[in-house]
């Protein structure tokens, strides 16, 4: 059975939703890059730390993850910041 959506690994990332992680003090310029980003398709794309195998074993009811997802979390101000760009994405 096809799935409702399927993500479409050939969009590109077209803008940054919000500001950067260095920018908000959650980044030290290395390997550190919290990022949300609006896809050219549409889609948005999440950068951050994955936190699958904590939450796999606690996720409240109706909440699943298939095999081919994964739970990530972002600092919350990344996402604050990027409210006003998540308006017109």
């Amino acid at each position: 059975m096809a799935r409702a959506w399927e993500a479409d690994p050939s969009a590109l990332f077209e803008r940054r939703l919000g500001r950067s992680a260095e920018e908000l003090g959650n980044s030290d310029g290395n390997d550190e890059c919290p990022d949300i980003w609006q896809l050219d398709n549409g889609d948005v794309a999440v950068i951050s730390r994955d936190l699958t195998a904590v939450y796999c074993t606690h996720l409240p009811h109706g909440v699943n993850l298939a095999p081919d997802e994964r739970l990530v979390v972002v600092p919350g101000n990344i996402l604050s910041v990027a409210k006003k760009d998540i308006l017109h994405a």
